[in-house]
Parts: C-alpha cells; structure tokens; sequence
C-alpha cells in the first residue's frame, strides 16, 4: 500500500486556501478530525475532573485518553506523560526544579545547534545554582553535532546534558542513543528536544536513552501544547514548587492549574490521525504508528530529494543542510540576495518558507548567518510533488528578477 498524500490532503480545510505549505517546522496546519475533536469536547458537558458528573468524567476521560495516546505515539508510559503550554515552558519549569539539587561546581552542557528554548533554560538555571556551562559544537561545514562533541565536555561533574534530536533549523538527527550512553556513563541526566524529531521520526523514549523528552503537538498536527515524557520513577524523585493544594501525585505534581481539556482532545485526535496513516489493517496504535512513520519519513525523504536535486541547478543557491541524518527540513542562502525578499516573493505565489533564525539563534551565529538565518523550507504529510514544483520555480523565478538597488 502506498502512501496517499491526495486522501492525506483532502482532511485538511487551511489547504483550500491553495498555499503551498512549507512552513511545517514552525507549525503545521490542522486536519479536520482534530478540529472536530477540539469543537465536540468544548461542546459537550465539561467541568474540572471528577467521577461525580457528567462534565467531571468527560474531563478525566479526555486527560487520560490523551495521555495514552501520546505514550503510543512516545513509546512511554502514561504515568510518564507531562501536559504544558509549552515546550519551552516544560523546559523552564523543569530547569528550575532540576537546578534544586545543583551546586557551585557542577557542570550543565548545552550544545550550539539547539533551539534557545532547550539552551537558555538550563543557561539561567546553571547560573541561579553557580553551576558551570560547557558547550558542545556542531560541524557548520557538515552540519553534524557528532557523539564525540558531547563526549569532549562531559566530565564527573556534568548534571545534565540538553540537545536536540532534530535541529529546527537544519534538520540534523545526532545520534542520540550513543549520547545517551555516554551522558549516562557519567552519571548525569539527558533532556532531549523532540519538537521537530517527533514530526518525522517514530519515537521510542527507551531505545534513545532520553531520561526527558519533550515535543510540541502542534508540530505534528495537534493543538499548541507541550508534552513531557519521562519514567514515572524519575520523576517520582523531582520536587517543583507547586500550590499547597494541589495534588502531589505523579505526572499531575507538574501540572499547574486546569489543563486545556479540549486542548488534549485534539492532541489524541492528532495521534489517531497519525495512526491511520498506516499501511496495516490492524494491530496496536503504537504498531500503527510506527508504520505509518515508516511510510511517512519515505513520502517526505523522497519529496526532500526532490527539492534538493531542484537546488543543485541554482547556483547562486547554499543549502546548510547537510547532515548525512536529517529530517526533510532544509536551510538555504542566495548570493547576493536577502532570503527575507525571497520569503516575501514566494509569499505572493501562494508559497510560504519562511526567512529566520526561528529561535536557533546560537546556530545561525555558528554558521555565520548571524541572527538573519536563511530561508527554510520543511516538509509535512500534506506536501506533495506540485508543492515542491512550485517552490523550485518561484525560487528560479526569484533569480531571475533583477536586483533591487
């Protein structure tokens, strides 16, 4: 059974629109399942958990349901499983309570390719402690952050390493199941980054060695959430501050205030969707969904080879990325011309790639873009070969335009 990106397309209402999407990596736009999940949980009877009434057990059915789901789609326990505004807020927030059992002397690394969000946290968190922070590189030439760049700043004294699964901005996959052997031989904790990896890569929390891994629903065709997985055991020993009231138990000891139920709803509708993408009759969610990446991570490698052997033909182009594991997610400069005209241009031929940083500031510096960053365009399930077709010829077209000034 092959992959059939026209029925994938056909569930999503913003595609009628009839813009080219390449903006996935920054959020991907919604199918109608999750719509509707969203629309049905805010309309029917919904109230503050409980076993009481209706609007009460219609509350834990969704907060549990949408934990399941999204221990499927991790590989990881639903006792596990942290609800959040954010990615960047879970980040903060268990930075804060990590940093508790710091001290002056203690080492944090961070690493130059990752997303401010899983940098900037543990920065000001080391800092609070007086805890040091060792920095790891990436290869800007290759774009690849090697096992090795971990294992140079790790020491006996290193108490947590934070790097990306996938680079936001360019697509680099290191090899996490080797870092987490090495962070782990060292003693320390490893929080993984999994916001743009999660959108086009099966994940298995056990098999990368991730003692935390956040992700961000809206990158994979969800509501704005974030979600945080981790052995209910490790998180069992971590102690944020939270209200006197509020539940001690764990994951909800992390969870502050009342979630955005219909929120949930539309993040286990998102995992369902994904799940249906398999080719397989039947089976588990989590069997569904490891096939459906299967078939997804094909569609979306073939659609990037596509769009890099289009690339290749102009010369004036730069493509950073390079990484020999990546996501379809690709970072390109133009000699002599500002990827934010290019980014306007393309805009007005239904075409949206956007120009920036996006937020991976330390690494656009690294490659010498300094906080401009280049032009990116990720892929998603709803591209397809006329979406690539178009990029490729507003972007030849782009060149072809004559300067301005």
């Amino acid at each position: 059974m092959t992959y059939d990106v026209a029925a994938v397309r056909a569930q999503f209402p913003a595609l009628k629109a009839g813009t080219a999407h390449f903006d996935g990596p920054g959020g991907t736009q919604t199918p109608r399942p999750v719509i509707e999940a969203i629309a049905d949980a805010l309309a029917g009877p919904l109230s503050n958990r409980g076993t009481v009434t209706l609007g009460e057990r219609n509350a834990e059915a969704t907060v549990t349901g949408a934990r399941q789901a999204m221990a499927d789609l991790l590989g990881a326990d639903p006792s596990g499983i942290v609800f959040g505004r954010s990615a960047t807020q879970l980040a903060y927030d268990f930075s804060r309570t990590l940093a508790k059992t710091w001290a002056p002397g203690d080492e944090v690394v961070v690493t130059r390719l990752d997303h401010d969000a899983n940098i900037r946290p543990w920065v000001q968190a080391a800092a609070q402690a007086g805890a040091t922070v060792r920095w790891a590189d990436f290869d800007p030439a290759t774009a690849e952050l090697p096992p090795e760049a971990i294992e140079a700043v790790l020491s006996e004294r290193t108490r947590l390493v934070a790097v990306t699964a996938a680079s936001n901005l360019l697509g680099t996959r290191p090899a996490i199941g080797e870092i987490a052997r090495l962070v782990h031989r060292t003693g320390a904790l490893l929080y993984v980054d999994g916001v743009h990896y999660t959108a086009h890569a099966s994940v298995d929390l056990a098999r990368l060695g991730a003692d935390f891994f956040a992700c961000s629903p809206y990158k994979f065709l969800g509501p704005h959430l974030g979600v945080l997985a981790a052995r209910p055991d490790l998180l069992e020993t971590l102690r944020p501050d939270k209200l006197l009231p509020a539940t001690n138990v764990v994951p909800e000891r992390f969870e502050y205030g009342t979630l955005p139920y219909e929120f949930l709803a539309g993040t286990r509708a998102a995992v369902d969707f994904l799940a249906g993408l398999s080719p397989l009759a039947g089976g588990t969610r989590r069997e569904r969904l490891v096939a459906a990446f299967a078939a997804l991570e094909a569609h979306e490698d073939a659609l990037r080879l596509r769009i890099e052997q289009g690339l290749a033909e102009l010369e004036q182009i730069t493509v950073h990325s390079r990484a020999a594991e990546r996501t379809p997610t690709l970072l390109l400069t133009i000699e002599g011309r500002s990827t934010h005209d290019a980014y306007r241009f393309l805009a007005e031929r239904g075409v949206d790639a956007p120009s920036g940083s996006f937020y991976a500031l330390e690494a656009s510096r690294r490659l010498g873009l300094g906080d401009g960053g280049g032009l990116r365009a990720g892929l998603a399930p709803y591209n397809d070969t006329a979406d690539v077709d178009r990029l490729l010829e507003g972007l030849s077209d782009f060149l072809r335009r004559p300067r301005q000034g």
